[in-house]
Parts: structure tokens; sequence; C-alpha cells
């Protein structure tokens, strides 16, 4: 029997793993690691998101934490998003020997998505 680990977010949170190479500026500097860990705004990529924002059903008038299957609304986080956040509010944990970070969804200021699109 095997078993498998999965790291579960829970509710309106998003797993990050920081973008290292931040050590240069982009005229080539390279900044020492007390100068980056004085910076707000941080990067890096989302791994994975929780479910959302829990909602109550309006129909039952049960609340969200008594639902068997709560409804949720859905974070505009997805995984393979670049994330710039607030790097006040990211809490630091190590995961399989891995450095994550997670971050409220309030806190991300902005997301950059790759798409790939076909030409006609």
């Amino acid at each position: 029997m095997k078993t498998v680990k999965e790291i579960i977010i829970v509710g309106p949170r998003v797993l990050i793993a920081p973008d290292e190479s931040e050590e240069r500026t982009d005229a080539g500097l390279y900044l020492p690691p007390t100068v980056r860990e004085k910076e707000d705004v941080m990067g890096g990529f989302v791994i994975k998101t929780g479910p959302g924002y829990p909602v109550p059903d309006m129909a039952s008038g049960a609340e969200s934490w008594m639902q068997k299957q709560p409804n949720y609304i859905p974070l505009q986080a997805e995984e393979g998003d670049y994330a710039l956040f607030l790097k006040k509010d990211a809490v630091e944990i190590e995961y399989e020997g891995k450095r994550y970070l997670i971050v409220p969804h309030s806190s991300i200021l902005a997301l950059i998505r790759t798409s790939i699109q076909e030409n006609e």
C-alpha cells in the first residue's frame, strides 16, 4: 500500500513558490539579501489555490460551515500565474524540503497569466 501526501489550501488563500531570481535590478545591479528583505512587494508563481470565499446557501438558510458541500466564490488566481503580492501578509512554510508562501488572496496586487493563442 502506498501513501500519497497532498497539501490542501483552505479558503481564500494561495500557495506561492517565491521567485528567487529577483536578485538583480533592471539596470543589472545585484541586490544583497538585506535590501531585498526590506521590499514591500514580492513575486512568485502560484502553485495551488484554495476553493475561494465561502458563501451561505440562501435557499436553506444554513451557514456555509454547516453545509456538506459549501458554495464558494472562486479566486482569480490560477495555478501557473505569476503573482505580485504584499510580502508582509505572507506566511512562510517549508513543505517537502521546498520553501513556499501562503498568501491571502486579498494581498495579491496583480497576476500575470501567460496563455498561448493560435493564429487564424
